[in-house]
C-alpha cells in the first residue's frame, strides 16, 4: 500500500502550563526554574522534575516575552568581525562568549559588513541588546552610542586604539606593539629595520598604529636608524618576491607584524639564502607556539590580553549598574620574547 505524501498537522507548541502540568508543579515554578531565578528557593528534585518535562516536551522559553516581562534582554551583541584577527584574539574572543553565558547573557554575533558608524548602531539597536561589545572595526560616534542607550542597552563598550565618549573603551595600543619589537632589534645592532605592513584588508588598524610605535621607537633611540614599511599580502609568491629584492632593500632586521607573516617572510628569506639573524635578524608578535619550532626559534612580542573571563564581569558590572561614568581599562600588556631569530 503506498505511503501517504501529507504531511501530519503541526503539532502545537508547547507551553510553560503543559510544562508545570507534566511535572506537577506551578508556571510560577517553571518559569523561576527555567529562568535560573535565584532569589527563590527550589529543591533540586524539583528543579530535575521540571527539566525533564520541559526537555520531554521540546519546550523552550520564549526569549521575547521573557525580555517584555523584565523590561530588557539579556542580548550581548558582538559585531562580527571581518578581519582575520589570527588565534590570539580569536580565543579572547571565544572565552568573552563562554564568560558571557555562564553569567546567563545571550551572545549573539552580529554581521555588519556594508554597515558603518550610526547605521551599525541603528541596525544593532534593533534587537535592543542590553550590552554591546564593539571591536573596533566600526567606528561608534558619541550619537551611535546615545541611539544604543535610549534602545535599552546598559552599556556600551568599545575595542580600539581610543574612545567615543558615553561609551566604556578597553584600549588595546598597537603602537606599543611595534615600538617593543623595534626597541629590541635597536638593542641588538640593527639600524636598517623594515617593517611589514599586511596587504589583508581590515588588518590597518593594526598595522598602521605599530608602524607609528616602531617609528616612535627609531626616533627616540638617538641613533641613526632607518624604518622602511614593507607592503606583503599573505601569499608565498608575495614573499618570494619581497626576499628576492631584499639585498638591494639593504635592510638588517624586519619587524614582520606577527608571527604568521614572520614565518612567511622567514621561509621565503631562507630559500634566498640569507641568513637568520646572521643577514637579517627577524622578530613576530603574538607569540605562537608554531613560532617556537621553527629553526631558527622566532623571536616575538608576546601579547598578553586580559582574561574574557573579566571583560565578561565588566559587562555584568555595568548592565547591573548603568549610572557610572565611563571607564578606561587596558586590555593588553606585551613584552619582548627573545629567541634565536635575532
Amino acid at each position: 500500500m503506498p505511503q501517504s505524501t501529507e504531511q501530519p498537522a503541526d503539532r502545537p507548541v508547547p507551553t510553560s502550563a503543559d510544562v508545570a502540568r507534566l511535572a506537577g508543579v506551578s508556571r510560577a515554578t517553571v518559569s523561576y526554574v527555567l529562568n535560573n531565578t535565584s532569589a527563590v528557593r527550589i529543591s533540586d528534585p524539583t528543579r530535575r522534575k521540571v527539566r525533564e518535562a520541559a526537555e520531554r516536551l521540546g519546550y523552550v522559553p520564549h526569549a521575547a516575552a521573557r525580555s517584555l516581562r523584565a523590561g530588557h534582554t539579556r542580548i550581548v551583541l558582538l559585531p562580527t568581525a571581518h578581519i582575520p584577527v589570527g588565534p590570539l584574539y580569536s580565543h579572547f574572543l571565544n572565552e568573552l562568549q563562554w564568560a558571557l553565558r555562564g553569567l546567563d547573557y545571550t551572545v549573539v554575533q552580529y554581521g555588519s559588513l556594508g554597515l558603518d558608524g550610526d547605521g551599525a548602531a541603528r541596525a544593532w539597536a534593533e534587537l535592543r541588546p542590553v550590552a554591546v561589545v564593539s571591536l573596533g572595526e566600526i567606528a561608534l560616534t558619541p550619537h551611535g552610542v546615545e541611539m544604543l542607550k535610549r534602545s535599552g542597552a546598559k552599556a556600551v563598550i568599545t575595542l580600539g586604539p581610543g574612545r567615543v565618549d558615553g561609551a566604556h573603551a578597553l584600549v588595546m595600543d598597537q603602537s606599543v606593539i611595534g615600538g617593543r619589537a623595534v626597541t629590541h632589534l635597536i638593542d641588538r645592532g640593527c639600524r636598517r629595520i623594515g617593517v611589514v605592513m599586511p596587504g589583508e584588508p581590515g588588518l590597518e588598524m593594526f598595522s598602521g598604529p605599530r608602524l607609528a610605535g616602531a617609528r616612535a621607537a627609531a626616533t627616540g633611540a638617538g641613533a641613526a636608524v632607518r624604518i622602511v614599511p614593507l607592503p606583503l599580502a599573505y601569499e608565498e609568491d608575495s614573499a618570494a618576491a619581497l626576499a628576492a629584492r631584499w639585498r638591494a632593500l639593504g635592510l638588517d632586521a624586519v619587524f614582520a607584524f606577527n608571527d604568521e607573516y614572520a614565518m612567511l617572510l622567514m621561509r621565503a628569506l631562507q630559500d634566498e639564502g640569507i641568513g637568520i639573524p646572521a643577514e637579517t635578524a627577524v622578530i613576530g608578535s603574538d607569540d605562537l607556539l608554531l613560532g617556537r619550532l621553527l629553526r631558527p626559534r622566532l623571536s616575538t612580542v608576546r601579547v598578553d590580553l586580559v582574561t574574557g573571563q573579566r571583560l565578561a564581569e565588566l559587562v555584568d558590572r555595568v548592565v547591573r549598574d548603568p549610572g557610572g561614568e565611563p571607564e578606561r581599562h587596558d586590555l593588553m600588556d606585551s613584552r619582548v620574547i627573545h629567541r634565536e631569530s635575532s
